[in-house]
């Protein structure tokens, strides 16, 4: 009797496990690379050890069954790519304008071995930052700001791209095109970095180029022109990936308050001493309603029950005030275990605290983490809690609300072909143009020989940029007869009608 209430209790257990399980779910992180952050370790690791490194790396995530990595490519005004209208970025070779050792393109490697574990790539541009510091002998002889100086301001003791030019915005709407039209990425990303956090007693040295072009803002409307700046840039960027590629999203992550309610009725129960709209002039609503962004990830870095900016708050704020368009939260992994974070940091998982409240809002689309690094250490235990539970199944990326596209031709000619002890499921290559171009296939077994519920997460089986699975490491998992469906994956990530079932007795 014990052993059956015992099994019946791990059915209910894995069947509640599985319906919490998003069939369709983003998981992503971020891998920075400024100031070698996460990737690549250090400046002078050879071409092979920075491939070494990233094949690890991704190979971590793909077990946690992350599907997207937002990899920062343009950190300070350089390059993680060859360009002609940026110079090789110093935290990849240690010398800015210096390119690897032994040549390489890490973004279009980064692209060949991400997409070849179905994990996208989303990547990820700082669109004013120049320096960290006001040492300019770091910028390479052929940099922009040797060329053009008067595009450049210093604040802070740091040099940034000055946004209220026209020039400025010109300049970056050519890196973003350069970038879509070479590479085959996912999405172009931005973070919370565009005006500059402000600096104590410091004025952005702007006053002149308000001056210069007003562009019909009155003297004492400067945070609105400057919010105006921003505002240009975003819908410009957003026309320029269009016009290119319409299935490549753009998406912005922010700090995560908009405004607070003291200052705005329509802002969070929050008191942060940073504001989006006031201090950064990144009016993320207004890209929101205007759909000139395709997704956000609000920066939600604070634990549950915090005085000034509460998660709780917060992950409900947003869940209200998305507009329609895909939401995926910013978590703090790099956080856990710190000595330095608050109790609630320390104490327990507090990732999964605010995993399992997430559920609880029907506009939150999935996640991403800050960083690759700190989240690969399994820092208090959140690879396990992943793996066994809140991620335990493959998940496809959303569709992005905020583009519109359509599903590719269904795969054909299912077949199981038998050689011995060999036994392979293959299919037709599905080839199509354009974004109904085929990104990979989702294979799903069933046990028995009917097919079941492709909504259903725990029936996916993999995930494969290949027409062919090799199903004799199946006979070890899955005893009698199973049943086998493929349906096509295509860059609007909408999925094919399925192809008919086969059958196999294991």
């Amino acid at each position: 009797m014990k052993k059956i209430l015992a099994l019946v209790l791990s059915f209910i257990i894995i069947s509640n496990l599985s319906a919490s399980q998003k069939k369709r779910e983003m998981r992503a992180v971020w891998i920075a690379t400024v100031a070698n952050i996460d990737w690549p370790s250090q400046k002078n690791l050879t071409s092979k050890a920075q491939r070494d490194e990233m094949r690890t790396m991704l190979d971590g995530l793909a077990k946690n069954n992350i599907n997207a990595v937002v990899m920062q490519i343009r950190p300070t005004a350089d390059a993680f790519y060859p360009s002609a209208l940026e110079p090789w970025s110093n935290w990849l070779t240690g010398k800015q304008g210096v390119k690897p050792n032994t040549y390489y393109d890490p973004l279009q490697f980064l692209i060949d071995e991400a997409h070849k574990r179905c994990i996208e790539v989303h990547v990820w541009l700082n669109p004013y930052r120049v320096t960290n510091s006001d040492k300019l002998d770091i910028l390479s002889k052929d940099h922009l700001y040797y060329k053009n100086k008067d595009l450049f301001v210093k604040y802070g003791g740091k040099y940034y791209f000055n946004p209220g030019l026209d020039e400025t915005r010109e300049f970056l709407n050519r890196v973003v095109e350069d970038v879509v039209e070479r590479y085959d990425i996912d999405a172009i990303h931005f973070d919370d970095y565009f005006y500059p956090y402000r600096v104590a007693n410091e004025e952005f040295p702007d006053e002149a180029s308000f001056r210069n072009n007003p562009r019909g803002f009155a003297p004492n409307q400067k945070d609105d022109w400057r919010r105006n700046n921003v505002n240009l840039v975003i819908a410009e960027l957003q026309q320029t990936i269009k016009s290119l590629k319409p299935w490549v999203e753009f998406g912005i992550s922010p700090f995560g308050v908009w405004r607070n309610d003291t200052v705005d009725p329509r802002g969070s129960a929050t008191r942060a001493g940073v504001q989006n709209y006031d201090d950064l002039y990144a009016d993320i609503l207004k890209w929101l309603k205007e759909g000139t962004i395709d997704y956000v990830v609000p920066q939600l870095y604070w634990e549950i029950g915090k005085k000034v900016a509460d998660y709780e708050v917060l992950v409900k704020w947003w869940n209200d005030n998305s507009f329609g368009k895909n939401l995926y939260v910013g978590l703090y992994a790099s956080q856990l275990g710190s000595a330095e974070a608050p109790a609630a940091w320390r104490k327990g998982n507090e990732l999964v605290r605010q995993l399992n409240m997430n559920k609880q809002y029907p506009q939150i689309d999935g996640e991403v983490y800050f960083s690759a690094k700190g989240f690969l250490k399994n820092k208090q235990g959140l690879n396990d809690s992943l793996q066994n539970n809140f991620y335990k199944y493959p998940a496809i990326c959303p569709i992005n609300r905020n583009i519109l596209g359509e599903a590719s031709a269904q795969p054909q000619n299912i077949r199981i072909i038998k050689d011995g002890n060999e036994a392979y499921l293959l299919w037709d290559e599905v080839n199509e143009e354009g974004g109904c171009q085929i990104a990979y296939y989702v294979v799903y077994a069933f046990k028995g020989k009917k097919v079941g519920d492709l909504n259903d997460p725990a029936n996916i089986l993999i995930r494969t940029t290949d027409n062919c699975v090799d199903l004799r490491d199946l006979d070890k998992k899955f005893k009698g007869y199973n049943a086998f469906v493929v349906t096509a994956i295509n860059r609007f990530k909408y999925e094919s009608v399925p192809t008919q079932g086969v059958t196999r007795k294991m």
